[in-house]
């Protein structure tokens, strides 16, 4: 089977493409490498430097490539430059996913994977953990977009009669993680205790994720190519993480003294997250089977700070 993954030299979906080759399928990547790296790239991959606002590429790919699935993963991932200039946002992740539906439907996909997200789309919910049941309140043009896409596979998949899943991501930390990014707070506490630099917490250290390692991710992704029909999934531990709790645990890995810098909630940023993953479960068979301290442990390892 055929199977084309966008974003495929970034963080997450570097981790799919490995795992689809792995697993034995034929493989391409699409990536414009502004946020991706060259290293990440698999070379079992056929690989596309392309944008996937650039329709004519799209066309020319896609045709080429003939996938039955298409796992998209590139876009614009950072809320606060999207508060700052929402439309570069608005542009690769609205109208570049329209680019792979339209084109996509076009060649006769079979199935539109699509990684979404929780938190940015939910906003302050008022049920923790939150079901896909849960109002969509989006605080920034980030999550605005993701939700806009959404809505965008579900007029195609009709339009066209291809199948997708949609997942709502919780926050995904792990290798291949960049640690110089606005996102990616592990990463980047990691980093910067590394080298001995300060770390910035954001608010009074009580503000919550819903924290997931890479590795539960790809195990998710791997079976959808398989199940979940037209659906919309929250991928979650279902448990709240603080800030200073992240914090803690990282630093037990570099117990230096530490400085630590308190700033306020940036605007965008929702105060609490936590997604229930009880309809993964049920639909794909699936469970987080890394808990947040050994997920740490393991990029510690990795990354070879320790």
């Amino acid at each position: 089977m055929n199977i084309l993954v966008t974003g495929g030299a970034g963080f997450i979906a570097s981790h799919i493409v490995d795992a689809y080759i792995q697993a034995g399928y034929r493989v391409s990547v699409i990536d414009n490498l502004h946020h991706g790296f060259k290293r990440n790239l698999n070379s079992k991959a056929v690989f596309y430097r392309a944008d996937i606002c650039d329709l004519k590429a799209m066309r020319r790919i896609i045709t080429k490539v003939k996938p039955a699935v298409i796992n998209h993963h590139a876009a614009i991932a950072e809320v606060i430059v999207s508060i700052r200039n929402p439309l570069p946002t608005m542009a690769v992740n609205v109208q570049g996913t329209i680019n792979l539906l339209q084109v996509g439907g076009e060649v006769g996909i079979k199935k539109f994977i699509f990684a979404s997200t929780g938190g940015a789309i939910y906003g302050d919910a008022k049920h923790l953990p939150t079901t896909e049941a849960e109002p969509t309140l989006p605080v920034s043009p980030y999550g605005l977009s993701k939700l806009l896409a959404e809505e965008c596979i579900t007029y195609y998949s009709r339009m066209y009669g291809f199948n997708y899943l949609i997942f709502r991501y919780p926050n995904v930390f792990g290798y291949r993680q960049d640690p110089h990014g606005e996102a990616g707070v592990v990463a980047i506490f990691c980093e910067r205790l590394a080298h001995g630099l300060p770390v910035t917490i954001f608010g009074d250290g009580s503000k919550t994720r819903d924290y997931m390692y890479v590795a539960d991710i790809v195990q998710a992704n791997r079976l959808a190519l398989r199940r979940g029909h037209r659906t919309t999934i929250n991928l979650g531990r279902g448990k709240e993480i603080s800030d200073q709790m992240v914090f803690d645990t990282i630093y037990d890995f570099f117990p230096q003294a530490p400085d630590v810098r308190y700033q306020p909630v940036r605007s965008g940023e929702v105060v609490r997250s936590c997604l229930r993953p009880n309809l993964a479960a049920k639909i794909l068979g699936w469970k987080s089977q890394w808990s947040f301290p050994a997920g740490v442990a393991d990029y510690v390892a990795q990354m070879h700070y320790v």
